[in-house]
């Protein structure tokens, strides 16, 4: 059987593996030390001076030593202690005291209560969960349609893997080696995009059929006053938050980590202000996150050994000269990419789609143009679908765990449907409007400096005389 042939057999075997439940970041090391051993061996050598070995050492010591995986632990740490700070159960009433003129107010307030804690947090499980425990409930008692019910609560909990800080656009900045603070630039207005399309469904179905949206009662007797101060103490304080550690990323006041470190910082200090501090959930915040990050990095170390073996078996230009042959247009590749990513959504968590099979493609970006900001924003929006699409919806699955009984599953399946639509318009207009992702990072980052210079100016030496040296 020749290499190349081994590292298709390699890929093959791996996608069979992890079908089978095998822990993903472990397979990918067995299997990449295994057939790396094959791979680099020598019947000269001994067996322990398999170059797999030093491969594999030194994969495991650049992933820890890459300093844009840093920031990952802080984020984490800071969406870990503002989740404990228990600060979303007002800043959904706020929102909803805020907004209740608007039709469909719980279901907006939702939407943007979930938009806000998962920027702040990241971690689409905690969002829907937390939100399926006290923005769910308080919708269905007023009279909301459950379908929309449930959709609003699992597509608005899936934003925070678009819209900055997210952890998604982090490890694919390490992983394609691109700039993290263009990809949160780039990310702005697709996901501020697809958040609006999401308003904007709800709005425009609470206005054609109000009885799926009846307004709120108990919310009514606010004054203005009362209602100024509660947007005040929930709303302003972890919006700030946000904003400051956004606005010193993208005005290059802070390095990521950095910025996370004060986002840490900051939601400490949010959790004492909200008399919500102890020492026990510290010690949870911290834990969550360790173990988070492990699982990163073990990804990252066990990715890096199976490419490089892949890569070095021939499987890289296997995929390269397979692709190149179909004679696809630019549009067509993306196209086919974002399929094959839609579909590797249904069994796959985001992390190992953006470690393991994002970097397939990544060597093609060049031959087809095609910018890797544009392509990293691309999969960060369509992988919202593998959270809501069935068989696989994880969203859907944290939602019922934590939804009333008469709730059905196949009733959240339904309901996430329509905001799949939105996440898909969303794509096509990216794909028909690259500006939506690249205006942002060419405005701020990609202007080129204009150099005056004299030419009567006698300091200036004359380039020529470089041409004979």
């Amino acid at each position: 059987m020749s290499d190349p042939a081994v590292a298709i057999l390699l890929l093959c075997l791996f996608i069979v593996v992890i079908f089978l439940g095998f822990p993903i970041a472990f397979t990918l090391m067995a299997m990449g030390i295994g057939f790396g051993f094959y791979a680099y061996f020598d019947a000269s050598q001994a067996f322990w001076d398999n170059r797999i070995f030093y491969l594999f050492t030194q994969n495991t010591f650049s992933v820890m030593n890459n300093d844009v995986l840093i920031s990952i632990p802080l984020f984490l740490f800071m969406g870990y202690i503002i989740e404990r700070a228990n600060i979303l159960d007002r800043l959904f009433l706020s929102l909803q005291v805020g907004l209740r003129s608007v039709p469909g107010s719980m279901a907006v307030a939702a939407l943007v209560t979930c938009a806000l804690f998962a920027t702040a947090t990241g971690i689409v499980g905690a969002v829907v969960t937390l939100m399926g425990l006290i923005a769910l409930p308080a919708m269905l008692k007023a009279g909301y349609d459950q379908k929309l019910s449930a959709g609003v609560i699992a597509a608005g909990g899936t934003l925070g893997i678009l819209i900055p800080p997210s952890i998604l656009l982090i490890v694919y900045a390490a992983t394609a080696s691109v700039s993290v603070v263009k990809l949160y630039a780039a990310a702005l207005i697709p996901g501020f995009l697809l958040a609006g399309l999401y308003m904007v469904y709800v709005i425009t179905r609470a206005v054609i059929n109000p009885s799926l949206c009846p307004k709120p009662k108990d919310v009514a007797d606010y004054s203005v006053i009362k209602s100024i101060i509660l947007v005040l103490q929930a709303f302003v304080p972890l919006a700030a938050l946000i904003l400051a550690v956004l606005g010193s990323i993208l005005f290059g006041l802070a390095t990521p980590s950095e910025a996370a470190a004060m986002g840490s910082l900051g939601g400490i200090v949010l959790a004492v202000i909200y008399r919500a501090f102890s020492w026990e959930r510290l010690r949870e915040a911290v834990y969550l996150t360790a173990r988070t990050s492990a699982m990163v990095c073990f990804l990252f170390v066990g990715a890096a050994t199976f490419s490089s073996v892949f890569s070095y078996l021939g499987g890289e230009h296997v995929v390269k000269d397979a692709i190149m042959a179909l004679d696809l247009t630019p549009v067509q590749f993306l196209i086919l990419a974002q399929l094959i990513i839609f579909i590797l959504g249904w069994p796959l968590e985001w992390s190992e789609i953006i470690i393991i099979f994002v970097p397939i493609f990544l060597p093609l970006l060049p031959v087809f143009g095609v910018d890797p900001i544009l392509f990293g924003i691309l999969i960060a929006v369509n992988l919202q679908t593998s959270f809501l699409t069935p068989p696989m919806a994880m969203s859907a699955y944290y939602l019922k765990g934590v939804a009333p009984k008469e709730l059905q599953l196949v009733t959240i399946f339904k309901g996430c449907m329509p905001f799949v639509g939105m996440v898909i318009i969303t794509l096509v207009l990216a794909y028909v409007f690259p500006q939506i992702v690249t205006y942002l990072p060419d405005q701020f980052f990609n202007q080129a400096v204009e150099i005056q210079i004299d030419p009567n100016d006698e300091s200036i030496v004359d380039p020529n005389v470089f041409k004979n040296m």
